[in-house]
């Protein structure tokens, strides 16, 4: 069994546990098979690159070493804000704010099966392994985890700091820094408490789930942001203005012992930050020591599946009814609706694009001028709304794919003649409940900022985009809906798809174009769009 360097550091401390009464060579064993296990289990993310490995690769492949670098790369970026000025109180403001949202989110993304862990106590405990021993296993994973990755984040600007401020100004920032992890382990399992006090475990699930699904969008949109900073920020010209809200504002806190220290600001906001940054930390680790019981009793409510959604939903039965012509096809829109709902591994797979779809429109226009970015009369900038067509391929290709995928086994059992009704009915619950939201929400949001003036553009844009799920299903590989796991492919949709998909996306955009020229030729399209629409549908979803 591999073995790391960092429990040999730890066989330095192994009287100190001894002496507490921790059986040190049991709690060395169960933290080489976490840390063997964290190596294997893949980052969120990284969750977007091939999964595509031999079983022999993936058990000598550390896909957590792997992430590092991704953290690495992203804490690169803090340096500047470490070397343009002395407004520590801001910079560092700014700092411990990323690295706290990124440490928080990634505990919660890919460390939660940690925290929550019910399975070793059921497992260990039986055996000859004592709580207390298994309990120390337990923290020192978790601090193991978050130190790691907290340093990959304050890592570059750490060292930067020695050459830019001094020693002085590195040993703080180190110090805050381990404050920082410790407080947020302490308030991710309070979080957790909270939740599991007032709901069910499934609801925390939930919860988890939709965190790993936002972080992989922050992941995927935080480049555009950085290179935006420097056009909006000017860290020397900024002004501080105290007020009783921003004394919850934990950042602050440990921005503050930087200006009392290096910058001899001795305001009273400024102590009383500093005393809470020392003090919070410590309060909140008091506090979940104490409830530690009443955590592990709420821990169990993870095994109930009291909670879980049921299809008792009238408006999925009521369109069922509106847009199924029979019986099988109602069958498997109400299924493919549960299952989109519901399968946890689908939503992470697939809801990032759906964000993406949302907010890479507007993105796009945000270098424009405001004035030519209004003028719908004289630009067509409206067309930006056909990004929200990248979402089609991926949504579509997934449909195959789900974590449930050994349930698929049914196919072969139901009673059924015509095969098509599952595709159908499959692919209109996907337009019901992924493609339409998406649509109508950026269609309100492009009718706000042109004034209402763009409606037929949007109802165009609308019948383009069904035509396009006609087009892209016939184009992709269609599996039997949610009867393939994730992790056999690299990728749903396959890169040749993808580029094929953006063509046509391209002709469609031309298209649009090209009827904004001919008089009238955007309200001839409309009707004309729906019977090509309804007839493509009837030959080609089968």
């Amino acid at each position: 069994m591999k073995d790391f360097k960092v429990l040999k550091f730890l066989d330095l401390f192994k009287n100190l546990f001894e002496k507490i009464g921790v059986d040190y060579p049991m709690m060395r064993k169960i933290l080489n098979v976490k840390l063997i296990l964290d190596g294997r289990r893949v980052s969120t993310v990284l969750s977007n690159q091939s999964n595509k490995k031999k079983a022999k690769e993936a058990d000598d492949k550390n896909n957590f070493l792997k992430s590092l670098w991704i953290y690495i790369l992203m804490g690169a970026f803090l340096i500047v804000f470490i070397v343009v000025g002395k407004n520590f109180l801001f910079q560092m403001s700014f700092i411990f704010g990323i690295t706290m949202f990124l440490l928080m989110t990634s505990l919660i993304a890919d460390f939660s099966s940690v925290l929550l862990d019910v399975k070793d106590k059921e497992i260990l405990l039986s055996k000859p392994v004592d709580s207390k021993t298994l309990n120390m296993a337990k923290i020192l994973h978790i601090f193991m985890y978050i130190t790691t990755i907290t340093m990959a984040i304050a890592g570059p600007s750490l060292i930067v700091s020695i050459k830019k401020h001094g020693l002085t100004f590195f040993f703080i920032y180190l110090l805050e820094v381990i404050l920082i992890a410790l407080f947020i382990i302490i308030l991710t399992a309070l979080i957790y408490l909270v939740v599991l006090r007032f709901s069910s475990g499934e609801k925390l699930k939930d919860i988890i789930n939709y965190v790993q699904i936002g972080l992989t969008i922050i992941m995927s949109l935080g480049y555009q942001m950085i290179g935006r900073l420097f056009n909006i920020i000017d860290i020397n010209n900024m002004e501080y203005n105290p007020s009783l809200w921003k004394y919850f504002f934990p950042p602050l806190w440990f921005a503050a012992p930087f200006e009392l220290i290096l910058n001899g600001n001795h305001e009273s906001y400024i102590i009383i930050y500093s005393i809470l940054g020392i003090l919070i930390p410590i309060l909140s680790i008091v506090i979940y020591i104490k409830l530690i019981p009443t955590f592990e009793r709420n821990l169990l409510k993870l095994n109930s599946t009291e909670g879980q959604t049921k299809d008792k939903n009238k408006a999925n039965i009521f369109m069922s009814k509106i847009l199924c012509r029979n019986k099988e096809e109602r069958v498997f829109y109400k299924f493919a609706t549960n299952m989109l709902k519901n399968e946890r591994t689908f939503k992470l797979k697939v809801y990032p694009s759906l964000g993406m779809s949302i907010i890479f429109p507007f993105f796009m226009m945000l270098s424009m001028n405001r004035r030519e970015f209004l003028n719908v009369s004289n630009t067509k900038n409206y067309l930006w709304f056909y990004i929200v067509f990248m979402m089609i391929p991926t949504v579509l290709g997934a449909l195959g794919y789900s974590g449930n995928y050994k349930g698929a086994w049914i196919y072969q059992t139901i009673p059924i003649k015509d095969k098509s009704a599952i595709y159908k009915g499959t692919v209109k619950a996907a337009i019901i409940n992924l493609f339409l939201p998406v649509f109508i929400l950026v269609g309100l949001i492009f009718l706000i900022i042109y004034k209402m003036q763009i409606v037929e553009h949007v109802i165009v844009a609308g019948i383009n985009m069904l035509l396009y799920i006609i087009i892209e299903f016939k184009i992709l590989d269609n599996n039997l809906p949610f009867s393939k796991a994730f992790e056999i492919t690299e990728n749903p949709v396959g890169g040749g798809n993808i580029l094929v998909g953006l063509f046509i996306m391209g002709l469609f955009v031309l298209g649009h174009y090209m009827l904004t020229i001919i008089p009238y030729g955007v309200y001839a399209y409309i009707p004309i769009g729906l019977i090509v629409s309804k007839i493509a549908w009837g030959k080609c979803i089968a």
